[in-house]
């Protein structure tokens, strides 16, 4: 998920939580302020009931007639008892049906004088009043339909403002949130451009000290201090490397007119021999160093040429087989109904010569026999050459670790190397797009397949 996202995320679901609890505040509170309103009505309704009772002379006569003339004070739904100090019901609005009370009650306003009943329905309110120095119990109940409608429409109103709210909240966070991040998103892009060709690339600063201009200027920098740290390693490779083929190619030159005298003893001919494969190795690794620093995965396409894969195989045979006349090669294509198999891909064959040179060589050293099987196999989408030999195969545990820099398995113990050679192969595949794999599919069995996009 994006920085964006996430910020608009958080903000609305912050918002949410604090607009939802103050929405539930206010809920309550008017819930709270109904209660109350509703039972202030009652206490007026019983200070009407009381005040009617003190006066009339005659209650049961006069009641009927005082209450249906004062209809409009009526709470909704209301019933009125009234009860006598014995509590004895002396009157009742209820003329229709049958008319019941709970004596518990009455009891209990005895202790407490008044009592409010909010949990049922209709609600009750009940109090004991001494009118002309005689006791009264008035039970009074009714239905608070208004505020029940008020509180439902209240509760109708805050929901749909909560999901309002919240819905532009969200999407004004994350409008307002990619307008704050677009310079940082600009800033993303400029630094994605820059390539080890590109490391003098200035990224644009705003003229302001907010974050994102600082983040700028130090990535600015950085930049100048990699393209300097940069731009002496490859030139110290590159002058190295250069420096050091015209003494290995004048060893190389020397050795190869000593070993054609004859008068060498057998002991000083084996140790030439081994000098000028060594002089070899060392040979192919500085020409390998040199070629690579003057590509980059970046730019490496636009010296992209059409190269036959069978001759740069071919080819890499004869070098290997300089420093290894026992060298065999058992080479093979594959029979494919592919229209398209030309056996050619777009690369710079300087560069894979070293691929396969590595991989021959390789053969040449580990294998038992001194023959390495080359199997070419092409579809519609890819190349395949697979490079197997028989020999000590390499150990589950050494083969995840097979293509790091001067990695040596235990099958390299006693041969002489840099462990250099399949990294450098990885490398070069890598500007080709090109993957490399090892496996054994049977034992004693090494096999490289390179896998070449059409």
């Amino acid at each position: 998920m994006s920085l964006k996202r996430k910020i608009a995320l958080t903000l609305s679901i912050s918002f949410s939580l604090l607009f939802g609890i103050v929405l539930i505040i206010i809920y309550v509170s008017f819930n709270d302020f109904r209660k109350e309103e509703f039972r202030e009505r009652f206490v007026r309704r019983l200070d009407f009931t009381t005040n009617f009772i003190s006066k009339s002379k005659n209650f049961e006569m006069e009641a009927p007639i005082f209450f249906n003339e004062n209809s409009d004070n009526i709470l909704l739904n209301e019933t009125i008892l009234i009860f006598n100090s014995k509590k004895e019901l002396i009157y009742s609005t209820i003329k229709d049906r049958k008319i019941t009370w709970d004596r518990n009650l009455l009891k209990e306003v005895d202790q407490k004088k008044s009592i409010h009943i909010e949990k049922t329905f209709p609600e009750v309110y009940a109090a004991l009043r001494n009118i002309n120095g005689e006791n009264y119990y008035i039970l009074t109940s009714a239905f608070d339909t208004n505020g029940q409608s008020k509180l439902d429409y209240l509760k109708y109103l805050l929901i749909t403002a909560y999901i309002t709210s919240t819905l532009l909240i969200g999407f004004f966070s994350y409008y307002f949130m990619g307008r704050f991040l677009r310079p940082l998103e600009d800033l993303n892009k400029e630094i994605s451009e820059v390539t080890a060709h590109k490391l003098t690339t200035q990224v644009p600063v705003e003229h302001s000290n907010d974050e994102i201009s600082i983040l700028a200027r130090s990535f600015n920098t950085m930049i100048v201090r990699l393209n300097d740290v940069f731009q002496s390693q490859k030139d110290f490779t590159a002058s190295a490397s250069h420096e050091i083929r015209t003494p290995i190619t004048r060893m190389a030159f020397q050795l190869e007119n000593l070993i054609k005298l004859e008068q060498h003893s057998p002991e000083t001919f084996s140790a030439l021999k081994q000098m000028q494969k060594d002089v070899y190795q060392l040979s192919d690794l500085t020409n390998s160093l040199l070629l690579l620093t003057k590509f980059d995965k970046e730019n490496i396409q636009s010296i992209y040429e059409e190269v036959r894969i069978d001759e740069v195989i071919f080819e890499s045979f004869e070098q290997v087989q300089k420093s290894y006349p026992n060298l065999k090669m058992d080479f093979l294509i594959a029979e494919n109904e592919s229209e398209n198999a030309f056996l050619t891909i777009e690369g710079v064959q300087s560069l894979l010569d070293i691929v396969f040179i590595n991989l021959l060589k390789n053969a040449a050293v580990y294998s038992d026999d001194g023959d390495a099987k080359v199997l070419i196999t092409e579809d519609d989408r890819n190349i395949i050459v697979e490079v197997a030999s028989v020999g000590n195969a390499i150990s589950e545990e050494e083969q995840s670790r097979l293509f790091d820099a001067f990695m040596r398995g235990n099958n390299a113990q006693h041969i002489a190397g840099s462990g250099l050679g399949l990294r450098i192969v990885k490398r070069i595949l890598e500007y080709h797009g090109a993957e490399i794999q090892y496996s054994s599919p049977e034992q004693n069995i090494n096999k490289f397949s390179v896998v070449f996009n059409k």
